[in-house]
């Protein structure tokens, strides 16, 4: 068999794909037992800690504090509550912990927790899940994220979630598709459905599937990692492009912008979002919210950029501060968009000095559309 130029390129590039998926599978797996070791932990203190008393309802906003002050974990609240709800979802995984994590359970606890096999008579004798529909615990942590496991943790009926994990490991699907099949009421659907196979192969047909990549960008990863949000969640190479320049732009034109932060994360309930880019302007005293989308204009990007500005205006106004401000562009190659968001401003000369200080439309819109004839002409 010869080995040429084209088959050196063919098998370094099999090789890194094979090896960044394996990478992935690492990660995922460890941030999916490293969280239900987290819940463990959380639930048996609940009902058997020797000073639980003290802290009662308030246990969790506690904890959180407590672990940022010592600056060993960041975890709001809500996370350390979803890692406590998928214990409780998932006792069975406590069959696929390594003996270096199960010796990270206290032995009190190690005695106390059901095993895999118990686990499962527990759901036999409710009735809910026959062992024919349950897929195996080690299954689950290999093919599921965490990510994964926290759309499927809100699913109370045991049947309906395990139709979820069946679908989503036999698709392959993202976060994303999970996300989109649970909210078009795909189970319910296919109960009703006449032809379930029929339904079945629709659903999966141009689902969109889980990639190494996309396991990686995933927010619990990069955050399980200790790496920067900018460093992963960029969409494309244009728009990162676009990003760079943006930044400079504004920085340049002198209007008192103040860089703060690049892809923004944050949690609105149990969602998180991401805004492009932050800055804090100095002469209008308020933080101006970028977003950028490498789309048409639709309402549902300004609807979230208004959450986003609602959100900021309640969670980061120091005293002294002026309610924020977004401003949502949208470009395509022959096409450019831009859109204030002024969530909540009903003062028509305090929106007139936003107007006066910001950049203008026309301004902002030039500049797009400069850039992305540059991308355009070097293609």
């Amino acid at each position: 068999m010869s080995f040429d130029f084209s088959a050196l390129v063919a098998a370094i590039r099999q090789v890194d794909e094979q090896m960044a998926a394996q990478a992935a599978r690492a990660v995922n797996i460890s941030l999916t037992l490293r969280n239900w070791v987290i819940g463990c932990y959380i639930r048996e203190y609940e009902q058997n800690g020797a000073d639980r008393a003290q802290y009662g309802q308030d246990l969790l906003n506690r904890l959180s504090s407590r672990l940022e002050e010592e600056g060993s974990v960041k975890y709001h609240s809500r996370e350390l509550r979803r890692c406590r709800e998928f214990y409780v979802a998932y006792p069975r995984i406590r069959g696929t912990l390594s003996p270096g994590f199960d010796r990270l359970l206290p032995q009190d606890i190690r005695k106390s927790l059901p095993t895999d096999s118990s686990a499962q008579s527990a759901l036999e004798i409710r009735g809910t899940v026959s062992p024919e529909l349950q897929v195996p615990a080690e299954r689950l942590v290999n093919s599921l994220s965490f990510s994964h496991f926290a759309e499927l943790i809100p699913i109370d009926e045991p049947l309906k979630r395990a139709f979820y994990e069946i679908e989503c490991i036999r698709g392959h699907w993202s976060v994303r598709e999970l996300k989109r099949q649970i909210g078009s009421l795909y189970y319910e659907r296919s109960g009703l459905s006449r032809d379930k196979k029929k339904l079945a192969a629709l659903a999966q047909a141009g689902a969109e599937q889980a990639e190494p990549q996309l396991a990686i960008r995933d927010p619990y990863v990069f955050e399980f990692l200790g790496i920067k949000s900018s460093e992963v969640m960029s969409e494309s190479d244009l728009e990162d492009a676009l990003l760079d320049k943006l930044q400079d732009f504004l920085l340049e034109l002198g209007h008192g912008f103040c860089f703060e932060a690049r892809q923004k994360r944050f949690l609105i309930g149990d969602t998180h979002g991401f805004v492009d880019l932050v800055f804090y302007h100095r002469i209008l005293k308020c933080h101006v919210l970028v977003e950028l989308k490498i789309e048409a204009f639709t309402h549902e990007n300004l609807g979230q950029l208004n959450t986003y500005v609602s959100w900021f205006r309640k969670n980061t106004m120091a005293d002294g501060d002026n309610p924020p401000v977004g401003i949502l562009l949208c470009a395509q190659k022959d096409h450019a968009l831009v859109e204030y968001a002024l969530a909540g401003m009903d003062n028509r000369l305090f929106v007139s000095k936003y107007q006066l200080e910001l950049p203008k439309k026309e301004e902002i819109q030039r500049f797009l559309e400069e850039q992305m004839r540059e991308v355009h002409d070097g293609q």
